[in-house]
């Protein structure tokens, strides 16, 4: 399998005391589902904003997308990802059809009605398309960004902490669609919700001083070996 996007000695700080990111390697295979987890703090957040450009105080030998060497901020990079971030207040003052219009305008794509319509449907969102963002409830938001992003279809689709805010059903089409996305382009995404990487993924990745400390993959993505390698041997769900 081909790789999407390839980071190499990834080193990440927010201030000279504080590092996040240690020399992180991250290989990401096209038309795959890759979680990330890691405890509070490890750093999953602040990968996902420097992949989107978002986060400057970091350095690296080498990123490559599709086999061609870029920065974050090359203009074909930006309009092959999407990202739902775990929390996001912008563009408040569009309602749903607004910001959808304006993602695929600035993406210079056309819109799928009816595939957004059955996003829509998926989410149980029929009732608040005209509603301004901003006054939306978190879930209610996630599923407005979340239906933007999987009606997109980028090479590659980020999402932090996809599941908070939303109700069993939202969830459960959640999961149909994030391991389904495959014929589209690859998802990554962070969560702290076992079920969430185990019932979707095709590789985990454990993140943990600020490098890759383990991957899992086929039979090996399994609450049990995600709880040790975590050191939380508990029997919640949340990690």
């Amino acid at each position: 399998m081909s790789n999407l996007l390839d980071i190499k000695q990834l080193k990440a700080w927010y201030t000279e005391n504080k590092t996040v990111l240690k020399g992180l390697d991250l290989s990401l295979e096209e038309n795959s589902v890759i979680g990330l987890i890691g405890l509070n703090g490890a750093g999953k957040t602040t990968l996902m904003n420097i992949i989107c450009g978002l986060h400057d105080t970091f350095e690296t030998s080498g990123i490559s997308f599709q086999d061609k060497d870029i920065t974050f901020k090359d203009k074909n990079f930006i309009k092959s990802r999407y990202i739902v971030f775990s929390e996001d207040e912008s563009f408040g003052y569009f309602n749903f059809d607004e910001y959808l219009s304006y993602v695929f305008k600035s993406y210079g794509k056309k819109i799928d009605k009816d595939y957004v319509d059955q996003l829509v449907q998926s989410f149980g969102f029929e009732q608040y398309r005209s509603v301004l963002i901003k006054n939306l409830s978190l879930g209610n938001r996630r599923k407005a960004y979340l239906i933007t992003g999987f009606s997109l279809k980028p090479d590659l689709l980020l999402l932090d902490e996809p599941v908070n805010g939303l109700d069993f059903v939202s969830t459960e089409a959640l999961y149909s669609l994030i391991s389904g996305y495959k014929k589209y382009g690859t998802v990554l995404f962070s969560s702290h919700i076992l079920e969430s990487v185990t019932l979707t993924s095709d590789r985990v990745l454990v993140l943990e001083n600020g490098v890759i400390a383990k991957t899992f993959t086929g039979d090996e993505i399994n609450a049990e070996n995600i709880r040790q390698s975590l050191g939380t041997e508990d029997n919640t769900d949340n990690v």
